[in-house]
């Protein structure tokens, strides 16, 4: 099994793919474990001075300014993590957990947050065994960081709350821990507020974004191209002089992803009468300014994770020099706006999409299609209501595509009176991530059948492979009305992994 090696210097978003999904196992390297010995040092120096140090010896946010004695501070250190595991609501994914537990976990090896060495072995144990804590859907503000999820999670480390086995089975924390021959951890000064003070949980699932919308922007270029190639459009639009001077990147990728996916087809150009269309609709034409300008937007948000990836995110922090210092480094400001930026994206190419799939299905716009693309207008009803199905989908992407990092609501007596709200934002973009598949999977299914119905023209060899694919995995071609969600699904999980990339690339060589 592939190991990650969690060093002082942060991480990469393959080794949070590689622990969040595919079980990855986790070592700290001999370096983390040197620059964790060396800042408990300081804490524990400064623990015992009679001054109050905030996070050490002090309560925390609005109650900070009382000086807690050495007596009660491992009681604090519990409470504030029992206080703050206040979550409710669904229980989040298992991945989003993994990602979150290792994100802190990245934090702590920084050697920035005053943690022991067996805390975070602990932690990485507890990933290793397949262990997930029991998250909750609400409880995030996204400042200080992702509080709530973060203290389910701190309070499994505890041996106390639920837990889901690497059986899926949800078990109380303590017992999993015994099973797995764990022991807990017995919290000490600042080990509390350390292991709940991060962004950790939005910025997992922003890269766990990232990861799909990559594949899911290549796919849509390709069913793009389809549709073009299914509507009888041109291809010179794509032409790479074109886009040479407006020269965003991401509109160039995508023209040169749908010309690749053309190249070599009979149907480009060509009409159905003696009327031809001097221009193809907006949907059609401008596919590579639309997507494109989606693929800058991941651009900036891969720079955003990147930089946050190699951050140390904690309040207080401790210095080299010694220091231990506040901070608003926990604010999740960078990452909840490129987590909206993406919702916005990706509902507006999933708008484009339905267009093009309505266009394919009405009779007056389609150039010689039958209504629906029904074997049997009238008797068939064909793709009428799949086109619903993505419609109702689009609407949806619009709703999820209002910004959540535009709302704040204050929270701990006004301490905190400014609010990322990113937890929010990243929760609705994976629901917009999951739906843009289904859109993009309706447009295959709507083009494929189209091309196919082209009869006498022989259509790109690259789009032969993906009908080819598509048909292999089960989702059936044109013919008479049947029960049409599992042809959906099925085009559905086609598209999720990969399938219209990989069927692809084979012919064109690799999409930008």
């Amino acid at each position: 099994m592939h190991t990650v090696v969690v060093g002082t210097s942060g991480v990469t978003a393959s080794d949070v793919l590689a622990v969040a999904r595919d079980g990855a196992r986790i070592e700290l390297s001999g370096e983390a474990v040197a620059a964790l010995a060396a800042a408990r040092e300081i804490v524990d120096a400064l623990a015992a001075k009679p001054e109050p140090v905030y996070g050490v010896s002090t309560g925390f946010g609005a109650l900070a300014s009382r000086h807690i004695s050495p007596e009660l501070r491992a009681q604090l250190q519990r409470n504030i993590v029992r206080s703050h595991a206040a979550g409710m609501g669904p229980h989040v994914e298992r991945e989003v957990v993994r990602a979150l537990m290792f994100l802190r976990l990245k934090t702590v090896c920084s050697g920035h947050t005053g943690v022991r060495p067996e805390v975070a072995q602990t932690m990485a144990d507890i990933l290793n065994a397949g262990i997930t804590p029991v998250v909750h859907e609400y409880g995030s503000l996204g400042c200080s960081g992702d509080l709530a999820p973060l203290s389910h999670c701190a309070l499994t480390l505890m041996g106390e709350g639920d837990a889901e086995g690497p059986d899926g089975v949800v078990r109380p924390a303590g017992e999993l821990l015994a099973a797995h021959g764990i022991t807990p951890v017995e919290l000490r000064e600042k080990e509390g507020l350390a292991l709940l003070n991060g962004t950790d949980g939005m910025l997992g699932m922003l890269v766990m974004a990232l990861a799909d919308l990559e594949t899911l922007y290549k796919s849509a270029d390709v069913t793009a191209a389809l549709s073009l190639e299914a509507l009888l459009g041109t291809d010179k639009v794509l032409a790479p002089e074109l886009h040479a001077i407006r020269p965003h990147p991401g509109q160039g990728a995508s023209a040169a992803n749908m010309l690749a996916v053309l190249k070599g087809s009979e149907l480009t150009g060509h009409h159905q009468d003696d009327a031809p269309r001097v221009q193809d609709a907006y949907s059609v034409r401008c596919a590579p300014q639309v997507a494109g300008a989606g693929r800058d937007t991941l651009a900036h948000a891969h720079t955003v994770a990147e930089r946050e990836l190699a951050s140390a995110v904690d309040n207080p922090v401790v210095l080299p020099d010694g220091r231990v210092e506040s901070n608003g480094n926990f604010h999740g400001a960078p990452v909840a706006y490129v987590l909206d930026f993406l919702a916005i994206a990706a509902a507006d190419l999933g708008s484009i999409a339905e267009r093009r799939t309505d266009r394919l299905l009405d009779k007056n716009r389609s150039h010689g299609l039958p209504p629906f693309l029904a074997d049997d207008a009238g008797v068939d009803s064909g793709l009428m209501i799949a086109q619903y199905t993505q419609a109702a989908l689009v609407s949806e992407m619009k709703r999820l595509a209002v910004p959540a990092s535009a709302d704040s609501i204050p929270s701990s007596a006004m301490q905190e009176d400014h609010v990322s709200m990113g937890w929010s934002a990243a929760r609705k973009l994976r629901t917009a991530v999951n739906n843009l598949a289904r859109i993009v999977a309706i447009e295959l299914y709507a083009a494929t059948r189209a091309i196919e119905l082209r009869a006498g023209l022989t259509p790109a060899p690259a789009s032969q492979a993906v009908i080819a694919a598509v048909r292999a995995a089960g989702v059936q071609g044109p013919g008479p009305d049947r029960f049409l969600a599992p042809d959906l699904e099925a085009a559905d999980a086609f598209v999720r992994a990969g399938g219209v990339v990989t069927a692809v690339e084979p012919v064109t060589g690799p999409l930008a």
